[in-house]
C-alpha cells in the first residue's frame, strides 16, 4: 500500500465542536493545537525524498566503487509505511453504531406514536374541572369510588382502609 501525502487535516473542526460538552472544550483546544503542529511538521518536509546527482560524486571521490555501493544501498532503502489495521475495525464499529442509532430512532418514533395517542385520548376527554362523578367513574373505572362493590372508609385512601378489607393495601 503506498503512503499518500496529506495536504490537509481532513478533520471538521467546527462540527467536532459542536459536539463536544462545555467542559470539555479547553482539551478539544489542546487536541486540535497538537493536530495543527503534527501537521505543520509534515507539510514542512518534502514529499519525496531529494534527488542525488550521482554522476557528480563518480567524478569527484577518488574511492573506487564506494559511490556505486552507496547508490546501491540509496536504492534499495524502502522506509516501510505502517499498515492499515485499525480502519477495518473502526468502519465495523461505525457501522455497528449507526445500526443502533438506526433501531433506537424506530424505537422511539414507535414510542412516539404510542404518547401521541396517549395525548390525544387524554385531550378527547372532558377536563376534570368540568366532570361530574360519574363522568369520572367512566373514565376511571378502577380508581372512581364504588360504594356498591368496593365499600371504603373516609378517607378513601389505601392507607385509611381496615387490614383485610376487599380493596385495602397490606400496611408496609
Amino acid at each position: 500500500m503506498a503512503a499518500r501525502r496529506i495536504a490537509q487535516s481532513s478533520i471538521n473542526w467546527a462540527s467536532l465542536a459542536e459536539r463536544v460538552p462545555p467542559n470539555q472544550k479547553p482539551n478539544l483546544a489542546v487536541f486540535k493545537s497538537m493536530s495543527d503542529k503534527y501537521l505543520r511538521s509534515v507539510l514542512a518536509n518534502p514529499e519525496a525524498p531529494p534527488k542525488i546527482d550521482w554522476a557528480f560524486y563518480q567524478k569527484n571521490v577518488p574511492i573506487a566503487g564506494m559511490v556505486d555501493k552507496f547508490q546501491k544501498a540509496y536504492e534499495a532503502l524502502q522506509i516501510p509505511y505502517p499498515a492499515d489495521t485499525v480502519t477495518a475495525q473502526i468502519d465495523a464499529q461505525e457501522k455497528q453504531v449507526r445500526d443502533e442509532i438506526s433501531k433506537f430512532c424506530k424505537d422511539s418514533e414507535s414510542r412516539i406514536a404510542d404518547y401521541q395517542a396517549q395525548i390525544s385520548a387524554m385531550k378527547s376527554q372532558l377536563p376534570f374541572d368540568q366532570m361530574t362523578m360519574e363522568d369520572f367513574r367512566d373514565a376511571y373505572p378502577e380508581l372512581a369510588l364504588d360504594p356498591l362493590n368496593k365499600p371504603t372508609f373516609w378517607p378513601h385512601n389505601p392507607e385509611e382502609q381496615p387490614i383485610g378489607a376487599p380493596n385495602a393495601e397490606p400496611h408496609h
